[in-house]
């Protein structure tokens, strides 16, 4: 059984981090492990609090996992702080961990804040370079180019302006686009389009968090970048097509519409 290791924040309400992690990997038939980095309070509404875990804490629970049972794979989710982001860092070039997925989670689906600002730079610095792909969606991409990103031109010039900060695979989804759903893979100075049609559903909660752990299964199974994303687009779809109703706001997926 291939082991993904999920390294994020806490959602109460279980559509979103760590609980949306451990549900994708478990659809995928596969071992979920988790480093907690935050504890939220939050539903489908919104964010009500954070409680970030010390660095420490964090370093711990990371070696606890890797000497133990190692991870195939590993998805970084919430991490709101730079000496987090420092920790998680050195502790997985220390490893030597592989099939790393880092999605740039910095504002919430219910357009909460979630990364402190001083954390940016060591974000880009230190824990974009270790990645194998980085997942942001258009807001988040906005963050890491510097500039607006409205049309799948911007999406591509969005990428190459990324990719001046960070060598590893660019997937930018694009979610928040008016005429489709299309995601963007930037990998070695080529584009990629997954195209998709928007599909009726306003319960979004948690899809940037599933996309990745899937991603993350799929690299751990041994598909390459391509059918990695092409397989996880298959599976998030399904999720949302079975049209779950949860929450007074952007409700879950439904992450065992396949099971």
């Amino acid at each position: 059984m291939k082991k993904i290791l999920s390294i994020a924040g806490s959602d109460c309400s279980g559509g979103a981090g760590i609980q949306a992690d451990i549900k994708t990997i478990t659809a995928h038939k596969m071992y979920a492990m988790s480093v907690i980095t935050a504890l939220t309070a939050q539903n489908t509404v919104g964010v009500y609090g954070v409680a970030e875990v010390t660095p420490s804490f964090v370093a711990q629970q990371i070696d606890a996992v890797f000497l133990d049972i190692y991870p195939d794979a590993v998805k970084i989710g919430m991490v709101s702080n730079k000496e987090i982001i420092e920790v998680i860092s050195k502790k997985l070039k220390e490893y030597g961990a592989k099939n790393i997925v880092l999605d740039p989670v910095m504002i919430s689906t219910s357009g909460s804040k979630l990364l402190n600002g001083d954390a940016m730079e060591i974000l880009i610095t230190k824990l974009m370079p270790i990645a194998t792909i980085i997942t942001p969606n258009i807001p988040e991409a906005e963050c890491l180019c510097g500039f607006g990103v409205k049309t799948k031109d911007d999406m591509q010039k969005a990428a190459i302006e990324i990719h001046k900060k960070f060598t590893g695979d660019i997937l930018i989804k694009g979610g928040h686009l008016k005429e489709c759903s299309d995601d963007l893979l930037y990998t070695k100075d080529k584009f990629y389009w997954f195209e998709q049609s928007n599909i009726n559903n306003p319960n979004t909660h948690g899809t940037g968090c599933t996309l990745s752990s899937a991603i993350a299964c799929n690299l751990a199974f041994g598909m390459d970048i391509k059918e990695s994303i092409a397989a996880s687009k298959k599976y998030i779809t399904g999720a949302l097509k079975a049209d779950l109703d949860l929450g007074n706001g952007s409700g879950p997926l439904n992450h065992c519409w396949d099971l």
